[in-house]
C-alpha cells in the first residue's frame, strides 16, 4: 500500500511543508513501527493507512504549537509524538522517555536507523528519573490526566517552559483540578485529517516559573 499520497495530502491539509527527505523519513518510521509492532505491541492500530492519520498526522498537527529548543516526550511508547516532531522540526532536541524496556529498545533502533542524531532515549519512569535536565516543553500523548501529569513530570519543565498534553475532548475537569501554582498557557482545537472526533492541545505552565 502506497502511503506517501495520503501523507502528502494530510500534510497539505495541515499546512505543513516538509522536505522530501523528511517525508521519506516519516514513511521509513512508519515501516519500522509496522515491523516491530508484530512482536512488541507498540500500537493497537494495525492498518497502515490508519497509522498515517492516527499517529503521524495526529502528532504533526501539534507542530505549530511546539516552541523552545528542547522537548521531552513522556510515556513515548512507539515514539509518538516525539519522533514525528523530531523529523518535522530537526532543530529540536528531543528526549523519548518510557518505562518499558521493549519499547525503548524499539525507540533506540528507530533513532539509529532514521539517523536522528538530535534524539535521545531514556528508559525510566518520569517520577523516578534521576536527572538534572529541564526541558522547554514536556509533552505526553496518552499518559494520564493533566493533574497527574503535572505531579509526575512538572519538575522536568525548564523555567518559563510548558507542559502539554494531547487530548480528545477538551478536559474541563482536569483543568479545574490542576495543582496549585499551575495554570493554562495555551489551548487549541486540532483538526487532524482522517481522524474522527475532537482533538485538543492543552499546555500548562507554573505560575512560579517552575522549580
Amino acid at each position: 500500500m502506497n502511503l506517501a499520497q495520503p501523507l502528502a495530502q494530510g500534510l497539505a491539509q495541515l499546512g505543513l511543508k516538509l522536505t522530501p527527505a523528511a517525508s521519506g523519513m516519516l514513511m521509513a518510521y512508519l515501516a519500522l513501527v509496522q515491523k516491530w509492532n508484530r512482536v512488541y505491541n507498540l500500537t493497537a492500530v494495525r492498518e497502515p493507512g490508519e497509522m498515517v492519520a492516527q499517529h503521524l498526522l495526529d502528532c504533526l498537527a501539534t507542530v505549530p504549537h511546539v516552541s523552545g529548543a528542547s522537548l521531552l516526550d513522556v510515556g513515548s511508547g512507539g515514539g509518538f509524538p516525539g519522533i514525528p516532531l523530531a523529523i518535522a522540526l530537526p532543530h529540536l532536541r528531543v528526549t523519548l522517555l518510557d518505562s518499558s524496556h521493549k519499547k525503548t529498545a524499539f525507540l533506540r533502533q528507530a533513532v539509529i536507523e532514521l539517523q536522528l542524531d538530535q534524539v535521545g532515549v531514556v528508559c525510566a519512569r518520569a517520577e523516578a528519573w534521576a536527572t538534572t535536565q529541564r526541558f522547554d516543553l514536556v509533552v505526553s500523548r496518552a499518559l494520564t490526566d493533566l493533574p497527574e501529569f503535572v505531579r509526575l513530570a512538572g519538575r522536568l519543565v525548564a523555567p518559563g517552559g510548558g507542559l502539554a498534553a494531547m487530548k480528545g475532548i477538551y478536559p474541563h475537569e482536569e483543568v479545574a483540578q490542576l495543582p496549585a501554582g499551575w495554570r493554562v498557557r495555551e489551548t487549541a482545537a486540532l483538526k487532524v485529517p482522517g481522524v474522527r472526533g475532537e482533538r485538543h492541545w492543552v499546555c500548562v505552565e507554573s505560575q512560579g516559573g517552575n522549580p
